[in-house]
């Protein structure tokens, strides 16, 4: 199976992009229409999310002395100056803590609610149809391709997040173009992230997802960055993860070619 030409773009990368944030809003909509999958997939996105919550407290009240021990250079310096590296140090700090948080909670929820978030997944393709080329995958086994892929994606978002983390020092750049750079590239990740079940059900692995989502990559991080501003907004992990497992749902068959329509 060409993977490439499956996925190949119709029109042009703006309307895709839209068309893939607009994928996140159909998941809502199939998830609120079913108080059910409601109740069934916010239990593992709050446990996740009160650990994450609880982390990033620590993190925002030791901000000032990891700040501090990274820019050992200013000590020396005029306090004024001094005092402006380690502010931009700590925002620096808290904005690719933010960035890891918001990629690491979506693999560390999927580990915990995988049963949770397959069953989520498997009722919305009956809705749409079914799922052409299904495949028994064990729970365990399931679950060990999930814990691996998604220890491969928190590992490379965690490089991606070093030089971040550098140009987050550079003078406004570092507060206007890495957010951006940084909403992309977790975007991306999530996307990947969350299509894993979908994907999982009919076989197919890590490097057959994201190659399907490559051939279309603007959809897809449409979806990825519509969920990761989402993300950003408090308690907006807890109450949209489940619908974003919806909404990837309808990007994996999108990317696949299959029908995203009820009926």
């Amino acid at each position: 199976m060409d993977v490439i030409s499956i996925a190949r773009p119709v029109t042009g990368p703006a309307s895709r992009f839209l068309s893939g944030a607009g994928l996140l809003l159909r998941g809502i909509g199939l998830y609120v229409r079913s108080p059910k999958l409601m109740l069934l997939g916010i239990v593992p996105a709050l446990i996740s999310g009160v650990l994450y919550l609880a982390a990033f407290a620590a993190l925002v009240w030791f901000v000032d002395d990891l700040a501090a021990l990274v820019t050992p250079f200013a000590d020396d310096w005029s306090t004024v100056l001094r005092n402006l590296s380690r502010v931009v140090a700590g925002l620096a700090i808290l904005g690719v803590g933010g960035l890891l948080g918001v990629v690491t909670f979506t693999a560390v929820t999927l580990v915990i609610g995988d049963p949770f978030y397959e069953a989520i997944s498997e009722r919305v393709e009956n809705r749409l149809g079914g799922t052409p080329g299904a495949v028994d995958v064990p729970f365990w086994s399931s679950l060990r391709r999930s814990l691996a892929d998604s220890l491969r994606l928190m590992a490379l978002s965690a490089l991606v997040g070093i030089p971040l983390f550098v140009a987050g020092f550079i003078p406004l750049v570092g507060q206007t173009v890495v957010p951006v750079v940084g909403a992309a590239i977790g975007g991306w990740f999530l996307a990947v992230e969350l299509v894993g079940a979908p994907f999982y059900r009919r076989g197919m692995r890590l490097p057959e997802r994201r190659a399907l989502l490559k051939a279309d990559r603007p959809t897809a991080l449409g979806f990825g960055v519509a969920v990761f501003v989402c993300f950003l907004i408090p308690l907006g992990a807890i109450l949209v993860m489940p619908a974003a497992v919806a909404g990837a749902t309808l990007l994996t068959r999108r990317s696949l070619g299959q029908s995203t329509k009820e009926g």
